[in-house]
């Protein structure tokens, strides 16, 4: 029996009211969103998502600015990279494809910055297309209720192959039910307090029907803590680029972190990264 039909039943009473999921939200949108989506809490890109789309509503927008602009808004959003790649595919989807963005898989993984799960987000959720979108949330779900597992482990192809055996043939059913499993996994299916008592396929889960046995495979890597890393001082060197008019001196530089090396080591990858510029012996962003 497929999980499909329960998770979808509950999706319509309980699914999130989410920008990208409204009627008439625009491809190019759908895009921003899957950018900032990565590795960013729901709620801390809903506000940065309808600034961007106001400032530059069409990818030829975001083209004619600088890819400092992009990093600069970017503000709090962290991993600034994708500020620089989004920028770029701005630019590609403006010279390429006469501003409007691309509705297959293949050109879209051809844009700067876009993955296999980007590709197939914007071509389903913007486009209606059939394709299976797995995310850590739908990994999880299926690892749990199809496979018995506690966790989903690696990412594998298996993933796709296991979320393309539940899509419906119907088009809207087929993006219904994607959307469905990701919004139970975020929601419901949670990686460490699952609400198995309101959960609308706890009758056919596996790991439930199991006993909740722990799991044995390989885990995914764990982020290391952000306080003190290398992060945590890239991002004082971005805040301080980002609040500047001027050009930032060394001297400034170095009064942002004690540590020699590790602030050393930090600018070298924001400068080999593209994120920073060196002019005239002082640092600004992109121009």
């Amino acid at each position: 029996m497929s999980i499909a039909p329960a998770v979808s039943d509950w999706f319509a009473r309980n699914g999130r009211d989410l920008p990208w999921r409204r009627p008439g939200f625009t491809a190019w949108g759908t895009l921003v969103s899957e950018f900032m989506l990565q590795q960013t809490p729901v709620v801390r890109v809903i506000p940065r998502l309808e600034q961007w789309l106001e400032r530059w509503p069409t990818p030829a927008d975001l083209a004619a600015s600088s890819p400092g602009d992009a990093v600069r808004a970017w503000a709090s959003l962290g991993y600034p990279r994708r500020a620089l790649n989004l920028h770029a595919t701005a630019v590609a989807i403006t010279e390429r494809h006469g501003g409007m963005v691309p509705h297959d898989v293949p050109s879209l993984l051809a844009l700067p910055g876009v993955g296999d799960y980007t590709a197939r987000a914007v071509a389903v959720f913007a486009y209606g297309h059939r394709h299976p979108v797995v995310d850590v949330n739908i990994r999880r779900v299926i690892a749990r209720a199809v496979h018995g597992q506690g966790q989903p482990g690696a990412a594998a192809r298996r993933d796709l192959d296991d979320m393309e055996e539940l899509l419906p043939e119907s088009l809207p059913e087929a993006r219904l039910v994607n959307v469905s499993i990701m919004e139970l996994g975020a929601l419901v299916c949670t990686a460490r307090s699952p609400r198995c008592d309101t959960c609308p396929i706890a009758d056919q889960c596996a790991w439930r029907a199991a006993g909740y046995p722990e799991f044995t495979g390989t885990r995914a890597p764990v982020q290391k803590r952000f306080a003190g890393s290398d992060r945590q001082v890239r991002g004082l060197i971005m805040a301080e680029l980002r609040a500047s008019d001027m050009p930032v001196a060394p001297h400034e530089v170095r009064g942002l972190w004690a540590v020699d090396e590790q602030r050393e080591r930090a600018l070298a990858g924001l400068l080999a990264d593209g994120l920073v510029v060196a002019v005239d012996g002082a640092f600004e962003l992109p121009s």
